[in-house]
C-alpha cells in the first residue's frame, strides 16, 4: 500500500513526542497515529489527537477518569499530556530550531567531499547511527565548510531493514560521523560506499569536522585522498612524505 509522505513539520512533532514518551519508539507512535488517523498523518489530523486517543493508540491503560496512572501503564500520564501538546504543535522554540541550510550549486566548493553527521540536537555530533533523529549533511573542502542539507531519519522505524534505509538516506556522502555504531550496521555503511568515523565523545559538528578539514589541507590519509579524487600513486606518495616529516 502506498504510504502518504510525512511533512518535515509533522515528522518533527512525532519525533519530539516520541522522545517525551519513555519506552515508546518513533515507529510505535507513527503506527498508533495511523490507527487513529489512517495513512494520512498531517497537521490537521494531529490537532485532533487527545490524551485518550493517544494512550489507546500506543496500548496504554489508565483509570477511567484519566487523572491517575493505572496499574497496567508504563508511560506516566504527564508524559502523555506533554506528547499531545507537542503533536498539536506546542513545541519549545529551542527544540524546533535547526541550523540554517546553505544550498549547494553545481561547481560550488571544488575539491570537496560530502559528510554525514548523526545528530539529535541542533548542530551537534551526538547520535548513534541506528537511532539518531537526523543526519546533518556538510560539503567540506580544505577552505570551506557548508551545511547543505538536514535529513530526517524518522521513517527508518517503518522500514523492514532500518539500517539499509538509513544508509540510503546518506548514500551520496563519502564519510559518516557517529558517536557509536554496531558491527552489522558498520558493514552496511561501508558497503554503501561511506567511511565511518566514530567519535565516542561527540561534540559540536563543525569543531569535529575542522579536524578533518585540516587533514584535507595538509596530508590526507589514502582513504580520504581517494574520496577527494587524488590519483593512487600521488596520494600514497604524498601521505608517506608527510609521515616522514612528523
Amino acid at each position: 500500500m502506498h504510504q502518504q509522505p510525512i511533512s518535515n513539520e509533522v515528522a518533527l512533532r512525532i519525533a519530539l513526542a516520541a522522545r517525551a514518551l519513555p519506552g515508546i519508539s518513533v515507529g510505535e507512535v507513527i503506527e498508533g497515529l495511523k490507527s487513529e488517523l489512517g495513512d494520512r498523518i498531517d497537521e490537521a489530523g494531529l490537532s485532533k489527537i487527545t490524551v485518550t486517543a493517544l494512550k489507546t493508540a500506543i496500548g496504554q491503560t489508565y483509570d477511567l477518569d484519566g487523572e491517575e496512572d493505572g496499574e497496567d501503564t508504563t508511560v506516566p500520564l504527564a508524559a502523555l499530556k506533554e506528547a499531545v501538546r507537542i503533536l498539536w504543535g506546542e513545541i519549545d522554540a529551542a527544540e524546533k530550531t535547526l541550523p540554517p541550510i546553505e544550498p549547494l550549486q553545481d561547481g560550488d566548493i571544488p575539491g570537496s567531499i560530502r559528510i554525514a553527521v548523526a545528530s539529535n540536537n541542533k548542530e551537534q555530533l551526538d547520535g548513534h547511527f541506528g537511532s539518531c533523529q537526523r543526519y546533518l549533511i556538510y560539503q567540506l573542502s580544505a577552505t570551506e565548510m557548508r551545511l547543505i542539507d538536514i535529513r530526517s531519519a524518522l521513517e527508518a522505524d517503518l522500514s523492514d531493514d532500518k539500517n539499509a534505509f538509513r544508509v540510503s538516506l546518506i548514500r551520496d556522502c563519502h564519510v559518516l560521523y557517529i558517536v557509536s555504531i554496531g558491527g552489522p550496521a558498520a558493514a552496511k555503511v561501508i558497503k554503501g560506499g561511506l567511511y565511518p568515523m566514530k567519535v565516542t565523545e561527540g561534540g559540536a559538528a563543525r569543531e569535529v569536522l575542522a579536524q578533518l578539514q585540516n587533514a584535507i589541507a595538509t596530508s590526507p590519509p589514502p582513504w580520504l585522498a581517494k574520496a577527494l579524487g587524488v590519483a593512487d600513486g600521488t596520494r600514497v606518495k604524498n601521505y608517506k612524505a608527510a609521515a616522514t616529516t612528523v
